[in-house]
C-alpha cells in the first residue's frame, strides 16, 4: 500500500492535484444511488471498478465518472457492456478529457497487449497472430467465482442484441493486410502443444479487434489479424467439454435454463464455478501461459504481395488469472493512467487497453510485478 501511495502521490503532484492523505478511508456508495456515486467520483482522479456483472452494475459508475471528470478502469470481460459504453459515453468522455478503459484484467490485457508486444518485437510488419491459452493447476484444481459464470450466461443469451449494438455503432471495416489468417475448426489437434485446442470464448478477440481498428484508423498503423484459442488437453477432455458445452448452450437459450445455470453453477460446470470462489491453495497452485504465434513480412517487403516470410513466438505468463493476475493488471493499468498521462491518446474517450496503453509503459510495469512478457523465438520461415 505504501508503494502505491507514493506512486499516486507523485502522479497527483505532476497533475497539479492535491496529494492523497496518509490514510485510505472507506466510502460507501450504491449503484442505485446516483448521488452517492457522484460524491465518490468527485473525490478521486481515477476509479477502479471491480463490481460485476457489469451489464447490471457497471453503467451507473461509468456515468458518474464521466460526469465528474474522473477516469475509469474496470476488468469487464463482457463485450456488450464494453461496446455499449463506447456508444453511449465516448463523445462525452472526450469532451471531459477523461479515459474510460475496460477489460483491464486477465480479460483482456494479456491478449491485447500481447499482440502489440509481438508486433513491436518483430523486425518487419506483423500481419497475423494466433494466441493459445493454457491454465495450469495444482493438486487442488481450478475454481472460479460464479460472478464470471453469470456474465457468460447472460452474455451468450444476448448475442442477438450484441449484433444489433455493433450495427448501431457502425464500426469502420478493418482491411486484411497480408495473407489471410487461416480458419480453425471448433476442435483441432495442435501440433505445437501436442494437445487439442478450441476457440477461446472470452472477450479477447473482440477487444483486440477494437484496438486494431483504433490503431489503424487513428494512428495509421498496420492492422493485425487475430485468433484466440485455448488448449484443453487430450481427447477425453475434449469429449467432456463438448458434452458440457452442448448442455450449456441448450439451457442458455431459455429463461428456465438460465435460471438453472445461475442457481447451480457448481453442478453444471463440474465444480469449476462456485458461489464461494477459489481457496487460497487453489489460487497458489494455478498459473497461466498465453503463447502467441505471429507472422508477417520482413523490412522492405510489401505485405500486400507474396507470402509471409518471417514469424515470431512470444509469451505472456503469470499467476492465477482471475484473482492474482487480474488485480496486478488492473492496478498497473491504473498507475499507467496516472503516471503515463502524456503517452495516453491525446483525446479522452472510451478505449480498449491496446488503444489506450500502446504508447505507455504498462508492459514494463507488468513485467516488474509478475505478469511477464517475453520473446520465445524469432525463426525465419
Amino acid at each position: 500500500r505504501e508503494k502505491l501511495q507514493a506512486v499516486l502521490k507523485r502522479a497527483a503532484e505532476r497533475l497539479g492535484k492535491a496529494a492523497l492523505g496518509t490514510e485510505v478511508g472507506v466510502l460507501l456508495c450504491d449503484v442505485g444511488d446516483a448521488a452517492s456515486l457522484a460524491a465518490m467520483a468527485r473525490q478521486t482522479r481515477l476509479v477502479l471498478n471491480c463490481v460485476g456483472p457489469y451489464r447490471f452494475f457497471g453503467e451507473p459508475v461509468v456515468e458518474a465518472c464521466v460526469e465528474s471528470g474522473t477516469s475509469y478502469v474496470d476488468v469487464s470481460g463482457e463485450p456488450q457492456f464494453l461496446e455499449e459504453m463506447y456508444l453511449k459515453y465516448n463523445e462525452k468522455a472526450a469532451e471531459k478529457g477523461v479515459y474510460v478503459i475496460g477489460s483491464c484484467g486477465f480479460d483482456s490485457v494479456p491478449a491485447d497487449m500481447g499482440v502489440l508486444y509481438t508486433r513491436d518485437k518483430l523486425k518487419g510488419t506483423l500481419t497475423a497472430v494466433e494466441s493459445f491459452l493454457k491454465v495450469k493447476s495444482g493438486p487442488e484444481g481450478v475454481c472460479v467465482h460464479d460472478g464470471t459464470w453469470k456474465s457468460a450466461v447472460y452474455g451468450l443469451a444476448d448475442q442477438d442484441n450484441l449484433r444489433k449494438l455493433r450495427k448501431k455503432i457502425g464500426y469502420a471495416p478493418v482491411p486484411v493486410v497480408g495473407a489471410q489468417l487461416k480458419r480453425r475448426g471448433l476442435v483441432f489437434y495442435n501440433r505445437e502443444f501436442k494437445e487439442y485446442s478450441i476457440p477461446f470464448m472470452g472477450s479477447d478477440a473482440s477487444v483486440v479487434k477494437r484496438s486494431q481498428r483504433y490503431l489503424y484508423t487513428e494512428l495509421k498503423e498496420t492492422p493485425v489479424q487475430y485468433g484466440a484459442f485455448v488448449n484443453v488437453g487430450g481427447l477425453g477432455s475434449v469429449i467432456k467439454l463438448m458434452v458440457a458445452g452442448f448442455l450449456f448452450l441448450l439451457l442458455v437459450k431459455f429463461s428456465f435454463g438460465r435460471k438453472l445455470l445461475i442457481k447451480y453453477p457448481e453442478f453444471f460446470s463440474a465444480g469449476r464455478f462456485t458461489k464461494e470462489g477459489p481457496t487460497q491453495k487453489q489460487m497458489d497452485g494455478t498459473s497461466f501461459t498465453m503463447t502467441f504465434f505471429g507472422e508477417g513480412y520482413s523490412e522492405g517487403q510489401d505485405p500486400q504481395s507474396g507470402k509471409p516470410n518471417v514469424k515470431i513466438c512470444t509469451e505472456v505468463k503469470g499467476p492465477e488469472p482471475g484473482y492474482i493476475s487480474t488485480p496486478i493488471v488492473m492496478v498497473q493499468a491504473g498507475v499507467s493512467v496516472l503516471e503515463d498521462a502524456a503517452c495516453l491518446p491525446k483525446q479522452g474517450g472510451v478505449y480498449s487497453p491496446g488503444a489506450a496503453f500502446s504508447k505507455t509503459k504498462l508492459i514494463d510495469r507488468l513485467n516488474r510485478h509478475g505478469v511477464e512478457f517475453s520473446v520465445i523465438s524469432k525463426p525465419e520461415i
